[in-house]
């Protein structure tokens, strides 16, 4: 079986050590934000993409192709969830709650997540949101992933992380991943981001605040992964709310 060779509080460490603000602003200003430095090593992404191919720790595996998604693979972790996954997971939830309860405040919206991850995830489950939503993508040549939001239920936390595996322009080319963000009365803006190994990707679930002669307004994004070109592309992806 393989496992995910990391001190215990690690992967904390990495994210607590990231330039929070500096990345709420380019939340705001982009609806995504990459950190500036990994907060899983090498040996910890190779491990973690290593997990694909040991089915019995999924709930579920989805073909992108068979249910018109794009092309490609993912599957869901099951519980238990891997110590790591699990540790990042919290680690990411109380540095994304003060911008998700701006943003709800900015938008005139209820804030309902609590200040732990704990009493968010009972919430969803008692809601009927009890199945885990930390996921894990495999991409070869050729993979796409299309425009999508990741809701899964009533309950959302409006930001979610996307973690890369692999290294752009070694492991794979192409693959990049992609946002779209609807304008008020004009064109939609796209924006592409590479994903380096180690690196962790915020970015929103559904929408951002944006500024309108009118105060605030909700602005729509979608993301999705551009064609890999060549290679395999492996993403650990972290969704802070469960699914029905």
């Amino acid at each position: 079986m393989t496992t995910t060779p990391h001190t215990p509080a690690a992967a904390r460490e990495r994210v607590a050590a990231a330039d929070w603000p500096a990345l709420a602003g380019e939340l705001d200003a982009y609806g995504s934000a990459l950190t500036a430095h990994r907060v899983l090593t090498p040996a910890e992404c190779r491990a973690v993409a290593g997990l694909y191919d040991e089915p019995a720790r999924f709930r579920s595996t989805v073909d992108m192709a068979r249910h018109r998604f794009g092309s490609g693979q993912y599957r869901y972790f099951a519980h238990p969830l891997p110590d790591l996954v699990r540790e990042l997971r919290e680690a990411f939830y109380p540095r994304l709650l003060p911008v998700a309860r701006d943003w709800a405040a900015r938008l005139g919206r209820p804030a309902p997540w609590p200040d732990t991850l704990e009493e968010w995830l009972g919430m969803c489950h008692a809601a009927g949101q009890r199945r885990p939503t930390p996921i894990l993508l495999r991409y070869g040549a050729g993979d796409w992933n299309a425009l999508h939001q990741d809701l899964y239920g009533e309950l959302v936390f409006p930001l979610q992380v996307v973690i890369g595996l692999d290294g752009p322009g070694g492991d794979y080319t192409g693959g990049e991943f992609l946002m779209t963000e609807q304008r008020a009365r004009a064109q939609s803006r796209g924006s592409s981001t590479a994903l380096p190994q180690g690196h962790a990707l915020v970015f929103t679930t559904r929408d951002r605040p944006v500024r309108s002669a009118r105060g605030w307004s909700a602005a729509p994004m979608r993301h999705g992964v551009s064609t890999v070109r060549s290679g395999r592309r492996h993403t650990l992806g972290l969704v802070l709310h469960d699914a029905t």
